[in-house]
């Protein structure tokens, strides 16, 4: 047990200027911090067991289930509402008001009332209401192909193909999991100081493993026989993220922070590290060879994504070639492992900066309690100018160019009127400019720096100049929060959404990430995790690959 009022060796922290630009956040892995795992260490610390007190199917799978588990002092359930949906009615796009399966996270255990309420609602998704007992809410569609296969072959007496199982990866993949008081479901905040609740998305990531599990009750149930435990582990959830998301980042400069700062923290504790036992060089070894089979398992249609994975594996060898014995048995072996890579591209670096994490637990994974933060933006009147340019000059050189330039304001975010989703338009293509979202943060600290006076307060610069209050804000929070702004433009036409996606994405625990373009992307969720029945050894998922039996 780490020693709270004891400060751990580290050493310095990477800069922001490094850490927080997009194309390096964008090549995010998830790691041992993330909320998926940190979640799944408390279950498992708990010993929570799972419950399904309620299955209501028909013979094709159509109904409803529930399933129940004790976190933290409080029990929650899971309503699976499971529909019969036309195919040409299938669609992941935000458009759709139709779904294979919906769910709704319950605070306590559902009576039959509620259940009832539930399983009429829930389906219906933005078109209904819901109560406080609700705690998140969400759909899946089938992945249909694999689905149905795996069906097929359970009533056969057959276990699915193992390679359909390895490249797909999971048998449902949810569009949206909606928390925090979206259609009446219950504020974060009446329940984010219960024990277990207070990590960042804790209801969110408990909903998507327990809908893991659910799928794979519901395959065995209409294929009438159990799949084969290698094959259920590698099926996690899988999940279609678009534009919605990517705005999150911006919205929650203190969050991204805290997430960051987290990870950064735990980095920098490891390759402090003055000496490895030979039980940690097995393991950094073991996780090398791991890392190689999953991205020798990696494929995506998308061209760009898959010239860098493809990068990956050709640099992969040659990390691996730097981890001789002598090294890794010499003084600070990881920092200069970390050191020896300065030519591999960033998705390499970053896959390693993970896995150097991993083996670590006993001296990380006390930061994941920090991963979450009251904390606001706020705004001090009293600063002076002067003091103000100073932070400008210090923190912001990245964001000081030619906002007039059309490659500078190619892009502007705004909200569409039919679904209430952020959107991204072209500028100079498209009409709407008009009704753009304050995302435009590098050039509103632009403008702020060029009509700042050398003198007087902020107060009195504020007065006579109001619309720079929100940059002037930004400004002064990243004195205290150096890794709560992504430092891009993020109007330009470099800016690509996919990754402020992925970053955000790597957090809650995703990998196989496979983008469909620069705007949303699918992944798994859970793959390699532990099943409901396994929570007793819940932390070696890393970077999941595909086991044989």
């Amino acid at each position: 047990m780490l020693d709270a009022n004891k400060a751990l060796p580290q050493t310095p922290l990477r800069p922001p200027s490094e850490v927080m630009r997009l194309r390096r956040m964008g090549a995010s892995f998830p790691t041992r911090l993330s909320f998926l795992r940190a979640l799944l260490r408390r279950l498992s610390a708990e010993n929570a067991e799972v419950t399904r007190p309620v299955w209501e199917m028909d013979k094709g799978g159509f109904g409803h289930a529930v399933y129940s588990l004790t976190f933290g002092g409080n029990v929650y359930s899971l309503v699976a509402v499971s529909t019969d949906l036309p195919a040409d009615q299938r669609t992941d796009r935000v458009i759709a008001t139709a779904w294979d399966t919906a769910y709704v996270l319950y605070d306590g255990v559902p009576d039959a009332d509620e259940i009832a309420r539930i399983v009429a609602n829930a389906p219906k998704q933005e078109a209904a209401r819901f109560t406080a007992r609700d705690l998140v809410l969400s759909r899946a569609n089938k992945s249909v192909r694999l689905f149905a296969h795996t069906v097929e072959c359970l009533r056969a007496g057959q276990q699915p193909d193992e390679t359909l199982v390895r490249d797909t990866g999971y048998l449902m993949r949810t569009t949206a999991v909606y928390g925090n008081g979206k259609f009446g479901i219950a504020d974060r905040a009446d329940f984010a100081k219960r024990d277990g609740m207070g990590g960042s998305f804790a209801a969110e990531m408990l909903t998507v493993w327990l809908i893991r599990g659910f799928t794979h009750d519901l395959v065995e149930y209409v294929g009438g026989a159990k799949l084969a435990l290698h094959l259920k582990r590698h099926l996690g959830i899988g999940n279609s993220t678009g534009l919605g998301m990517a705005p999150f980042l911006v919205s929650h400069p203190m969050l991204l922070n805290a997430w960051v700062s987290a990870r950064e923290t735990a980095f920098a504790r490891v390759r402090a590290v003055e000496g490895l036992s030979a039980e940690q060089i097995e393991k950094l070894y073991a996780l090398v060879i791991r890392a190689a089979q999953h991205l020798a398992e990696w494929q995506v249609p998308d061209a760009i994504g898959q010239v860098r994975i493809d990068r990956m594996r050709s640099e992969w060898p040659n990390v691996a070639a730097l981890m001789t014995p002598d090294l890794m048995t010499s003084h600070q072996p990881l920092e200069q492992l970390w050191q020896a890579t300065n030519n591999f591209s960033v998705d390499t670096q970053e896959c390693l900066a993970a896995l150097m994490i991993e083996p670590f637990g006993d001296l990380v994974d006390d930061l994941a309690e920090d991963m979450s933060t009251d904390r606001r933006v706020t705004l001090d009147v009293a600063m002076s100018c002067k003091d103000a340019k100073a932070l400008i000059t210090r923190d912001w050189d990245w964001a000081l160019c030619d906002y007039d330039a059309p490659d500078a304001c190619h892009q502007f975010w705004y909200v569409s009127e039919a679904k209430a989703e952020p959107r991204l338009g072209l500028r100079h293509e498209e009409q709407g400019a008009e009704l753009e979202s304050p995302r435009d943060i590098a050039r509103q600290v632009a403008c702020l720096a060029k009509d700042l006076p050398e003198d007087g307060s902020v107060a009195d610069f504020l007065a006579l100049h109001p619309e720079h209050r929100a940059a002037l804000r930004r400004v002064q929070s990243l004195d205290s929060a150096p890794y709560g702004e992504i430092r891009d433009n993020l109007i330009a036409d470099t800016c690509l959404p996919i990754d402020m996606l992925r970053c955000k994405l790597a957090f809650f625990g995703a990998a196989k990430f496979d983008p469909k373009s620069d705007r949303w992307t699918r992944i798994t969720l859970c793959q390699g995790a532990p099943l409901h029945d396994e929570l007793g050894d819940a932390d070696d998922w890393w970077l999941p690959v595909f086991a044989h039996e």
